[in-house]
């Protein structure tokens, strides 16, 4: 520990020697890191960050809880953002002692946290829903429009006592999955079944019941991409089972190549590990990218010819900045290939935290289950009964995002303003923060098609690698941490995602507002030649 706090505020000390302005006059911050002995609010610090104890005589030790537990990692709110928030205190105590105003979180898929607003015709309708008595005042028709008015008595009227703080069906409330099956027979074009839908708090749960479901023990294999959405992993590895990667192609675009999916397959095959399911996340997640159709039919053709469960992450459905790509959903082009419920196990994941929406603290969200038998269905439902029921207001939420206002309702021309200013400022934040990333030297961008972040590759100095070496830390780590220390900027390792060996990697998001993306380009770009003078070979 002594060695990380001295090794912190070396950094700290030789970025402020090299900035152009005197903020070296953060007395306390750099108290906290570089005090010998450490004092003990200092360690008080460094104990909240990493959530070390020293205690010795309580019951529960690392060495006795669940060595799952240890496994399991998640990088998206890691140790890089641990050290933000500390970082953001001490910046509302000591605003003149760094070289920016404030952090900048790049670091997860969180809209409104950037101050993205929600949809109007969503939430006026949650109001009503959540305090009902608003509907027998005359003034709420002066404040709330005839269709929010109309949906919510129409989705009180299917909850028994109109009570939303009441437990719902364990899948959750019918009238909701109904219009929830609608929305996705209106997408594909193929018939969907409310009693296939199981509603969630977010996209997470359906995952954690998936791989509860699948994962009986070490042997048992998920076929995951990586880069990967750290959920896959943490999941796996808390369940007890092997995660099996297939290498995205980033030369291609972060193509999926059938050929590495087979090759990976029969490796695993030869440790002994028995391959259940294989998981797609489309738009993709870290890497941007969205499938062709071409490519998904051949995947779902893999699925059937191993007979593997197709686990479909499509949470950024709506995230498409691109022309000539479009998505669709696995269930559709399964349907489209002939494949019905008893030629190919189907689980489908939707949330309602993306997309324009961004309702990431109304936890909600659900999984579309197809090609299970009657008797595996049973399970399923008996794991979600052991949850009780997902949370009233993210079902509504959910319900409303598949089926939102229509033309010649009151609130649709409002709704359709909302939704596309949203999806049209982030296809150009993306476009933005990739051709900014293109231009410095020694990082390459792919295409920003789809969801919300960009994954650009990093070809850091020899003599930054020795550093992070020498600093016990990843070599995309070492740059991150840097970035932060001189610009405030939060963004996310690669290996926090796992990646080719050998590369390195950070995610950003595109999420900061608009006005903010020229600072944070001017910011990163500064760093980053400031960066490679200091390392250059």
């Amino acid at each position: 520990m002594r060695r990380f706090v001295i090794g912190q505020a070396k950094n700290l000390i030789d970025q402020t020697r090299r900035r152009p302005r005197p903020h070296h006059n953060n007395i306390r911050l750099l108290s906290l890191l570089a005090s010998d002995p450490i004092p003990v609010s200092s360690s008080r610090f460094f104990s909240d960050m990493t959530g070390s104890d020293s205690s010795s005589s309580l019951p529960v030790t690392l060495d006795s809880i669940n060595p799952n537990v240890l496994k399991c990692e998640y990088a998206v709110r890691g140790e890089i953002v641990n050290i933000a928030q500390k970082l953001q205190d001490d910046l509302k105590i000591n605003k003149d002692a760094y070289p920016f105003d404030e952090i900048i979180y790049c670091n997860i898929g969180n809209p409104q946290s950037l101050s993205q607003q929600p949809i109007t015709f969503f939430r006026e309708v949650l109001a009503l829903c959540s305090h009902t008595a608003l509907l027998d005042r005359d003034e709420t028709h002066a404040l709330f429009s005839t269709d929010s008015i109309a949906r919510a008595w129409k989705i009180l009227d299917q909850i028994p006592g109109k009570a939303t703080g009441a437990y719902s069906h364990s899948q959750g409330i019918k009238g909701l999955r109904d219009a929830i099956a609608a929305g996705i027979e209106a997408r594909d074009g193929f018939p969907a079944d409310p009693n296939d839908i199981f509603m969630t708090d977010g996209a997470s749960p359906g995952v954690h019941m998936m791989m509860q479901l699948l994962i009986s023990s070490e042997k048992d294999g998920i076929l995951c991409p990586i880069p990967q959405y750290p959920l896959y992993s943490a999941s796996i590895a808390l369940h007890g089972g092997s995660l099996v990667p297939y290498y995205l192609d980033e030369a291609s675009g972060w193509g999926l190549e059938i050929s590495e999916l087979k090759k990976q397959l029969e490796d695993a095959k030869s440790k002994g590990i028995t391959v259940r399911a294989l998981a797609v996340i489309n738009p993709g997640n870290p890497t941007g990218q969205v499938l062709s159709e071409e490519n998904q039919r051949d995947i779902v053709d893999f699925c059937k010819k191993e007979g593997l469960v197709l686990l479909a992450d499509e949470v950024y459905q709506e995230n498409v900045y691109v022309p000539d790509k479009k998505f669709h959903s696995f269930k559709k082009v399964a349907r489209s290939m002939g494949y019905g419920e008893k030629d190919i196990s189907l689980v489908s994941f939707q949330s309602i935290s993306k997309g324009y929406y961004g309702e990431c603290g109304k936890r909600g969200g659900y999984m579309e289950v197809t090609g299970f038998t009657s008797d595996v269905r049973e399970q399923i439902y008996k794991v979600a009964s052991v949850n009780l029921c997902s949370n009233i207001s993210g079902q509504i939420l959910a319900s409303l995002v598949m089926s939102p206002p229509k033309p010649g309702d009151e609130s649709y021309e409002s709704y359709i303003s909302e939704k596309e200013g949203i999806l049209s400022s982030m296809a150009r934040r993306a476009k933005t923060l990739e051709e900014a990333l293109n231009k410095l030297e020694g990082i390459t961008c792919n295409r920003a098609e789809g969801a919300m972040y960009l994954f650009p590759c990093i070809n850091l100095p020899k003599k930054a690698i020795a550093a992070a070496e020498a600093a016990k830390t990843a070599p995309d780590t070492f740059y991150c941490k840097r970035l932060l220390n001189a610009t405030g900027i939060v963004v996310v390792p690669g290996s926090g995602f796992r990646q080719v060996p050998g590369t390195w990697h950070f995610r950003c998001t595109i999420l900061p507002q608009e006005d903010k993306i020229p600072a944070i380009v001017n910011r990163l770009t500064e760093f980053h030649k400031s960066f490679m003078d200091e390392f250059r070979d």
